[in-house]
């Protein structure tokens, strides 16, 4: 049961944010909101690399290097087809956590250096209201940019 609505809530996340990254071209990866503020293809990049960085509290392993979290925009997200080769594999892997995740299991406690100990369905929750913030952001920034 609990894994039926999961789906339907990952592919809600995944319908409501891909409005926003269907609107990603080339031709504004340099776009900012304002000059204090990350470019479109740093913050697309940044959702993908936390999408695939958050499985490894759900024990599966990331390859992915940090570029994103934490750091100052310099050009991480120039590289369309690699954001969105993240972002689909961010989404498959989101997938794969409902997937092999036991009813039971998604009130285990996860520790995080963020919230500290949360439930694995709190978490998920996380990851997916991460990933529709950062869209709106970037919406926002397609919309409005300065130096368009």
């Amino acid at each position: 049961m609990i894994q039926n609505i999961l789906r339907e809530i990952l592919e809600q996340n995944l319908k409501t944010c891909s409005y926003t990254f269907n609107e990603i071209k080339e031709e504004n990866l340099s776009y900012r909101l304002n000059n204090k503020t990350a470019t479109v293809g740093f913050i697309y990049r940044h959702i993908g690399e936390i999408m695939l960085l958050y499985g490894n509290f759900f024990g599966i392993p990331s390859r992915i290097q940090n570029t994103t979290m934490g750091q100052q925009d310099e050009g991480q997200g120039k590289n369309l087809k690699e954001s969105e080769e993240l972002i689909e594999n961010g989404f498959k892997m989101l997938h794969q956590i409902i997937e092999t995740t036991g009813e039971e299991s998604w009130r285990d406690l996860i520790d995080t250096p963020f919230f500290g100990k949360v439930s694995k369905s709190k978490l998920f929750s996380h990851i997916l209201f991460h990933n529709t913030y950062h869209a709106g952001q970037i919406g926002l920034t397609l919309k409005r940019a300065e130096g368009r």
